[in-house]
């Protein structure tokens, strides 16, 4: 079977990384963990799982994990965040494909909690990740704080059955204050693109992010939860323009 490293980039993980290491199973040859020098007990919990911790000071979202990838003993990879979790499906699925080593990477759904129940609709599902893949064979896109992998030029991909489950917002006043957080982040990164944030941008992407969400994706099915999730999204890119135009100095 196909040597696997599974990496996970942590600070302050100390309530989800046992969740999180404790769906592995036994597949892995490797677990990494790099730690952004977290307060908490985060490098003590993935020491005695037996994991390799680095300490390594936040570069990025984006760029700490391709550091860590490139830190990794083994070229196939399984990418995580440590408040995600695999389904029974998903990590049976994962161990076939080592198995098998039929593609260069693998797409799985990620199935998003908020609230205390599951969100299926509003672009919450199937939310499609590819975290499985030959680091030889990949690439990075997406704009900090937001990743996203994808197959380089020439590679094969596959899919794996069973959820990536994301234990993202336990309540809406832990949600609003990551959305305050990231925002600025991406603000900081659209700027550093010579993005300009302007009046017509601040009016319309919030409107247009709700209506998105809510109508387009269905997020009314999911009720009460659907309408905060697109309500904070829209408050999410309201903040991120906003402090884009104060970025521009006006």
């Amino acid at each position: 079977m196909e040597k696997v490293s599974v990496v996970i980039i942590t600070y302050n993980e100390e309530a989800n990384l046992p969740r999180c290491l404790n769906s592995l199973g036994s597949f892995a040859d490797e677990i990494l963990v790099v730690d952004s020098n977290s307060a908490d007990s985060t490098v003590d919990i993935a020491a005695q799982a037996g994991g390799r911790v680095i300490l390594q000071d936040f570069l990025g979202y984006r760029e700490q994990k391709v550091f860590a990838i490139s830190a990794a003993r083994n070229n196939l990879v399984l990418s995580l965040d440590a408040d995600e979790a695999l389904s029974d499906e998903l990590r049976g699925s994962i161990t076939e494909a080592l198995r098998v080593n039929r593609h260069d990477g693998y797409y799985c759904n990620r199935r998003n909690r908020f609230m205390g129940e599951w969100i299926r609709h509003g672009g919450w599902y199937p939310d499609r990740k590819m975290r499985l893949f030959d680091r030889r064979k990949y690439l990075i896109g997406g704009i900090n704080p937001h990743d996203s992998f994808g197959p380089a030029p020439g590679a094969t991909t596959g899919q794996l059955s069973g959820d990536l489950l994301h234990y993202t917002d336990e309540g809406l006043h832990d949600r609003l204050i990551r959305l305050n957080n990231h925002s600025s982040v991406a603000a900081r990164s659209y700027h550093e693109l010579g993005k300009r944030g302007g009046l017509l941008r601040i009016i319309t992407k919030p409107a247009a992010r709700f209506l998105t969400k809510y109508f387009l994706k269905l997020g009314f099915l999911d009720g009460y939860r659907g309408y905060l999730i697109a309500k904070s999204d829209a408050m999410y890119v309201w903040f991120r323009e906003v402090k884009l135009r104060a970025l521009r100095g006006s």
